[in-house]
């Protein structure tokens, strides 16, 4: 049976925990709590950051979860550590924070509203250079 992304949203959204900008806003900066940010680079550049915030670009967030696998980043391997993950609005992060409970990561959430409501909010933003361009190689 087909199902929707909204579908598989709100299916993540009955099984995970979900913060609002004032719980998670308490949260930032607390031992033990990680916050990561799934959003492209793009949009990390364009729209600044979480202080803190590790970037995990969606795409690769299994491969960096995995234990077993080559690109696995030990950030996600902290015994006790709360991670708290947000996108843009809430539904890339909902789905995130469903798939690394699948992968055994308990202590997961995302904020509701994403980036964009802990901005609106006036909760801290850092600005992110963008990455200087590769040279050209020579013809």
């Amino acid at each position: 049976m087909k199902k929707t992304a909204a579908q598989l949203v709100d299916e993540a959204l009955a099984l995970i925990t979900t913060h609002d900008v004032e719980a998670a806003r308490a949260l930032h900066g607390q031992p033990g709590v990680q916050f990561v940010d799934l959003r492209d680079p793009r949009e990390v550049e364009r729209e600044g950051a979480i202080p803190g915030a590790f970037h995990a670009p969606r795409g690769m967030l299994e491969f960096w979860v995995d234990t077993e696998s080559p690109y696995h980043k030990p950030v996600f391997n902290q015994p006790g550590t709360q991670y708290v993950l947000f996108c843009a609005g809430g539904w890339r992060s909902a789905l995130a924070a469903r798939t690394m409970l699948e992968m055994g990561i308990e202590n997961v959430a995302h904020i509701h509203g994403g980036f964009g409501a802990w901005k609106a909010a006036g909760a801290p933003v850092e600005q992110k250079a963008p990455k200087p361009a590769k040279p050209a190689k020579p013809a």
